[in-house]
């Protein structure tokens, strides 16, 4: 069963990818979780607050994406990644979020704009960033990058730019295939690895 704390972020999700940030309201999110009025008030009492609620959410969603990804078979995992490998394993991740969890996605990049404005929600959405961080350097020094700080941030740059491109950019009303992500990554991969390889 749902704890309260989870159904307030997760319909606040949902209406910041529906309705963006100005329909995100405490009075919407108890109306649309079909909570007492004054309920998300109690749970979060200031718009500010509401808004760490909503991302904090966010980030524990994201997070389990992440610990999937570490698990027996996922791509951190693996102890000596291939190139091929790796691609195909994170394009089953893009994929998956761009057609399972686009909402989430969504409403992550609306807090991000929101974020540049709003210096309390930068240093979380900055902290939450680094967690994601780590892991990409990992993957990449795994694949014997010569500077996995470098290409960890590269590998998060391009994952972004498709998410973004496919969920709120020009390329929003034909996400890439699954296929055509691999391709991407794979010609990313092997072209970060280059000078690895000589």
């Amino acid at each position: 069963m749902t704890s309260r704390p989870d159904l307030i972020g997760d319909t606040a999700i949902a209406l910041l990818a529906e309705r963006g940030l100005r329909g995100l309201t405490h009075r919407a999110v108890d109306e649309a979780a079909g909570l007492p009025p004054g309920s998300t008030s109690n749970h979060a009492r200031t718009r500010s607050a509401l808004l760490e609620t909503t991302f904090a959410r966010l980030c524990r969603l994201e997070a389990e994406v992440f610990e999937d990804a570490a698990n027996p078979g996922g791509v951190l995992a693996l102890a000596n990644p291939t190139p091929e490998i790796a691609a195909d394993l994170v394009a089953t991740q893009l994929h998956d979020t761009l057609t399972l969890r686009r909402a989430p996605s969504l409403a992550r990049f609306e807090l991000a704009l929101e974020a540049t404005r709003r210096p309390e929600l930068r240093a979380i959405y900055d902290e939450a960033g680094v967690a994601f961080r780590e892991p990409a350097r990992g993957l990449m020094a795994a694949l014997g990058s010569t500077d996995p700080d470098r290409d960890g941030r590269t590998f998060i740059a391009f994952s972004e730019g498709i998410l973004f491109d496919s969920v709120a950019g020009a390329g929003n009303r034909a996400a890439p295939t699954r296929e055509e992500i691999r391709t991407g990554l794979l010609q990313l991969f092997r072209g970060m690895l280059k000078d690895t390889a000589q």
